[in-house]
């Protein structure tokens, strides 16, 4: 079985949907990102968003979570296709962009598609997966993108 088949490239993973609430947004701003426009209606009302919008952080971190959720199913798939796929340290992420704001009651889908891989003439055996990932509003716009690298041990 190709490694590219092994790894999913070019497989698009719906990872879960999350219904952002208004206690929940300005609980996670109260502790990670206390700007006005995520822990106060009145002055998100007159912020640039017009209203209590949850912080990219938020957001990113509830993608992690619906990620991290389907870690078992991944190593499932991966044993289709002979030996399992066993994933290593994340090496970092790039282009982080949240596009549009995350609004009370706006349900977002997240979603992974693997691209490409590569060898590591360092850690043989083991190669660098680079895995484009995304947030999907209920209207079909995309609220956040970025790319994430992770080390596979996938012969």
């Amino acid at each position: 079985m190709s490694i590219d088949r092994r790894l999913g490239i070019g497989e698009t993973v719906t990872l879960g949907s999350h219904t952002f609430g208004a206690e929940e947004i300005k609980a996670f701003a109260r502790k990670y990102d206390p700007q006005r426009f995520h822990i106060d209606e009145e002055e998100a009302r007159k912020s640039v968003f017009k209203a209590l919008c949850a912080s990219g952080w938020h957001t990113i971190s509830m993608w992690m979570k619906y990620n991290a959720a389907t870690f078992p199913a991944s190593v499932e798939r991966s044993k289709q296709f002979g030996d399992p796929v066993e994933f290593g340290p994340a090496a970092g992420l790039r282009d982080l962009k949240w596009l549009k704001p995350v609004y009370v009651g706006d349900t977002i889908t997240f979603t992974r598609t693997p691209q490409s891989h590569r060898a590591l003439a360092s850690r043989p055996g083991w190669r660098m997966l680079t895995i484009v990932n995304e947030g999907i509003n209920q209207n079909g716009d995309k609220v956040m993108s970025f790319t994430s690298m992770v080390l596979v041990k996938a012969a």
